[in-house]
């Protein structure tokens, strides 16, 4: 059972957390999601598998399961295995009843050296896949994605705009956005100043070692933020933040 602890306390069902969790309605809205150790380790052996909990994948499902995109860098999509999303029946269910299409596009965000053209986030995936590149990706790389059933849309130059990216998915009718790492895009997204909400999941252990931290990339002014909701299994602690406005 998962509980809210503030702003109110009090039991929370599935429809409960589903009406925390919804993104907002006609609007754009950026929300960006994370699991760490409590001495903040966001990976172990390079995945964050090994730190997900069961309250974790609860809130991981409601991200994806309510929004239009997935938002995820290659290098992420890559250590991860991302194949697309194959909604389960009760996915299916769920996007029914808010209006959402079947199935959540990926949307990859690369400047081209990670993401090989047999990529599993393009070739296994049940819709196509956009992929976001700069200028600079080789031609024929751009190329072999499209191939491959990849929709690329190139914004930027030698990196990537986040604040592009962010543009071109709200142009296709793609607003509700679940970003899902790594640490170089939540910099990215962070230095734009296109994040409306930021979840973290603090699950109960330590790691130690050189794992990276959530967000990294240029250094930018602390931005305060206002805290959501706090919810807890008894062992996770379930954080929501929102980007004043």
């Amino acid at each position: 059972m998962i509980r809210q602890v503030w702003p109110s306390g009090r039991d929370l069902g599935d429809e409960d957390l589903e009406q925390l969790y919804r993104y907002p309605d006609g609007r754009r809205w950026v929300a960006v999601n994370f699991v760490s150790s409590t001495d903040g380790a966001i990976a172990v052996e390079g995945r964050s598998a090994a730190l997900s909990t069961p309250a974790d994948r609860i809130v991981y499902r409601l991200g994806n399961d309510l929004a239009d995109v997935v938002l995820v860098g290659a290098g992420t999509a890559m250590a991860e295995g991302f194949e697309g999303m194959r909604p389960d029946e009760r996915t299916a269910a769920r996007r029914r009843r808010f209006g959402l299409a079947p199935i959540a596009p990926v949307a990859v965000v690369t400047t081209g050296r990670s993401l090989p053209p047999d990529a599993p986030v393009i070739t296994k995936a049940s819709v196509p896949t956009l992929v976001f590149t700069g200028s600079t990706a080789p031609s024929a790389l751009r190329d072999a994605w499209t191939a491959n059933g990849a929709r690329v849309f190139v914004a930027g130059e030698a990196e990537v705009s986040a604040e592009r990216v962010v543009e071109t998915l709200a142009a296709e009718g793609l607003g509700r956005i679940d970003c899902e790492g790594g640490p170089r895009l939540f910099g990215s997204l962070i230095e734009a100043g296109v994040v409306d909400e930021f979840r973290l999941t603090v699950a109960p252990f330590l790691v130690a070692g050189t794992a990276s931290r959530a967000a990294v990339g240029g250094v930018v002014d602390p931005a305060e933020l206002e805290l959501a909701s706090v919810l807890t299994d008894g062992a996770s602690v379930l954080l929501r933040y929102l980007t004043p406005r």
